[in-house]
């Protein structure tokens, strides 16, 4: 049985993931539809980049990831599809997959109206496009049908922590429901980067010298989370709201 996945920013107040698994089901009632969050801040692709690339490979490969959150609907943005890892990705070619996305990666033009809903909206693109293509690639379409190969896809570029000799600057790129604050500077940088050395990790008015193993540890606490970046937390509460943090505000980690 086939999994589709939706990640949306669309919430749950109106209909409309409801109506793209009516959409998706209408074709191939033998899917199983997964919600991973209609809950990515409203028109925020970066924040939608970085679930994204958090969730995918906990899923069975040949798994289909529908991924919107689309600010320029109706617009001239191009629809996508493309595989990575064994698993498909269907959205918008507005950057959200930055993270996945690399040279090897053969990205094909949604185009082929034969896979959309007869009459598409300039508004709701989930319903009419990106619905109807994962449905029809759950039942074995091979990606070049749906149009032809996408050779300069859509990245963002500063979506990536800058590094200099002495000193990475990172940023807050989302909050978790806990108040959370989530940079982007991946474990893997930061380790790597400090390894054997002093250190001193900023956020707003706030410094760290060590990084901790999980939230109980501290009233305020600077951890790897499980999303694998580093992040920021105060313990039974919100780091967002007591230490006023907002997205986008500089992380810096310094060295000596």
């Amino acid at each position: 049985m086939k999994i589709i996945t939706l990640l949306t920013d669309f919430g749950l107040k109106d209909p409309h993931a409801g109506i793209m698994k009516g959409v998706i089901l209408s074709i191939n009632p033998d899917v199983t539809i997964v919600d991973i969050s209609h809950e990515v801040e409203a028109q925020d692709i970066r924040e939608g980049a970085f679930l994204i690339k958090e969730y995918y490979t906990y899923f069975e490969k040949g798994t289909i990831h529908v991924a919107i959150v689309d600010p320029t609907v109706g617009s001239e943005r191009r629809p996508i599809v493309f595989s990575k890892d064994g698993h498909f990705f269907i959205g918008p070619d507005n950057g959200i997959f930055t993270l996945l996305i690399d040279e090897d990666t053969e990205i094909y033009l949604i185009e082929n109206k034969k896979f959309m809903m007869r009459n598409i909206s300039t508004t709701f693109h989930g319903r009419d496009v990106f619905a109807p293509v994962a449905a029809h690639l759950s039942l074995g379409f091979h990606l070049s049908a749906f149009g032809e190969v996408v050779t300069d896809p859509v990245c963002l570029t500063d979506i990536f922590p800058k590094i200099e000799t002495d000193v990475i600057y990172g940023e807050v790129v989302r909050f978790d429901r806990f108040g959370n604050a989530i940079t982007n500077i991946h474990a893997s940088t930061l380790n790597t980067f400090i390894k054997g050395k002093k250190f001193r990790i900023t956020i707003g008015k706030t410094s760290f010298e060590s990084i901790d193993k999980s939230y109980y540890e501290k009233e305020v606490t600077c951890l790897t989370g499980s999303a694998g970046y580093l992040e920021f937390a105060y313990y039974r509460g919100s780091f967002r709201e007591e230490k006023k943090v907002w997205k986008g505000d500089e992380v810096t980690v310094r060295v000596e």
